[in-house]
């Protein structure tokens, strides 16, 4: 059996969460190797939904979650989150969640900075979280984070506040903000250092040992590839890189062990926050894939905007991403549609590409070539085999197989867990 790693396909948002929730049945570890709570899983069980940020999807299903190195953590976030769990009848423990040792943290001067600078751009916004990710991930970088070691270290911690401090009340105060008082963030992070530090250990060796033992280890990615920050649509993208090889540096294992690559595509798109979405619809039939996809952001409640499904986008994905077979969800949002449209590639001044290029003005230039394709009056909503899809439903998945050119290994047909047709295990060797 090999591992699995699990990426989003298109812009965030695509189911990700449910299909985490219903491999991890199959898998022993579950581990978040980048990104910040600004991500956002939901996971419908049973009569219960969970929405999780920064733990891994795995601990809903009692397996051994662990937060890799290439998270930036806000503990503030993850206590609370850590609370809402338990008091829905799942507590985290040090048993079932592992955190890196050397994960950087998030700490409220980062989202107040965030929030600043986003207000400083004005009509020119990213369309950021506002939750301090990027500052962090920037401090990680210039080599002045506080990771969560240094919890266990007052006389560390604080000499690394004095330079942090330094650093962001400098810009803080630039941009017309409150700045921060040292006194008071020494004395917060000490207070919760005793219940972050149980969490804490070098998650590389514990993952080693997994490896070694023969355990299936699933790794999950936050956002999506053309949010990356280096193939993504920059700059309105995120911090980090969400492409598959980040799961070993953001683990502390090596390449070979992320095994099989998983992208998450839904059977349409949507976008949160700015940037360039070629197929985006603004009309009534953009209006109706929201409404029947229930299309809010788990974490910021943002409306999402929706479009057709754009092939050149998700293929360009699986390229650069590493994505071995696609998992398309909410197919049923679909039902009912009497033509359907794929995006094939992009008209930009001109000119025809079969990739968004990488240039921003070209990017926002870009209109979308369509292929049309006939549509179902039939239901795939809770359907779990072929033969309960309809014929057009079938010849759209195949058709979205040839133009992204990776096979369709999984299909989701409704939130619930188990109305899902397995084509193949991506645990399979």
């Amino acid at each position: 059996m090999t591992n699995v790693t699990i990426i989003g396909a298109q812009w965030g948002d695509e189911g990700k969460g449910k299909v985490v929730d219903w491999l991890a049945s199959r898998a022993d570890v579950v581990v978040r190797f980048q990104g910040g709570h600004n991500a956002g899983h939901t996971l419908v069980v049973g009569d219960q939904t969970y929405k999780l940020s920064l733990l891994p999807s795995g601990l809903v299903r009692g397996k051994l979650g662990i937060i890799g190195n290439g998270v930036v953590i806000d503990p503030f976030a993850l206590l609370a989150e850590i609370a809402r769990l338990s008091a829905q009848g799942l507590p985290v423990t040090p048993k079932t969640l592992r955190i890196a040792d050397n994960a950087p943290l998030i700490l409220p001067l980062h989202a107040a900075l965030d929030s600043a600078r986003e207000a400083a751009r004005g009509d020119r916004k990213i369309g950021t979280t506002g939750r301090g990710i990027g500052p962090a991930y920037e401090d990680k970088v210039a080599r002045r984070a506080i990771r969560v070691c240094d919890l266990a270290e007052p006389e560390t911690l604080s000499a690394k506040l004095d330079e942090l401090l330094l650093h962001h009340n400098t810009l803080l105060a630039g941009l017309g903000a409150p700045i921060f008082d040292k006194a008071s963030l020494l004395a917060s992070l000490l207070e919760l250092a005793p219940k972050i530090l149980p969490f804490a250990e070098p998650v590389w060796e514990r993952l080693a040992a997994a490896r070694r033992d023969g355990q299936r280890i699933l790794f999950e990615g936050a956002q999506a590839v053309m949010l990356d920050v280096d193939h993504g649509t920059y700059p309105f993208v995120t911090s980090s890189n969400t492409v598959a090889g980040t799961a070993a540096s953001g683990s502390g294992m090596g390449p070979d062990a992320i095994g099989r690559v998983l992208g998450i595509a839904k059977a349409y798109c949507t976008r949160v926050g700015a940037g360039p979405f070629p197929t985006e619809l603004h009309d009534d039939t953009g209006r109706m894939l929201g409404e029947r996809g229930h299309e809010f952001g788990t974490v910021t409640g943002r409306k999402r905007r929706c479009g057709w499904f754009d092939a050149a986008l998700v293929r360009q994905a699986v390229k650069v991403g590493g994505i071995n077979g696609l998992a398309l969800t909410k197919l049923d949002v679909l039902d009912g549609f009497s033509e359907l449209k794929i995006g094939v590639g992009y008209r930009i001044n001109g000119q025809s590409f079969k990739h968004l290029p990488a240039g921003m003005a070209a990017q926002a230039a870009a209109e979308p070539i369509y292929e049309t394709l006939e549509g179902w009056s039939g239901s795939t909503r809770g359907a779990r085999s072929w033969a309960e899809l309809p014929a057009a439903a079938i010849k759209y998945v195949k058709r979205i197989e040839e133009l992204v050119e990776a096979p369709v290994t999984l299909l989701s047909t409704s939130p619930e867990r188990d109305d899902t047709i397995l084509v193949q295990d991506p645990f399979a060797s």
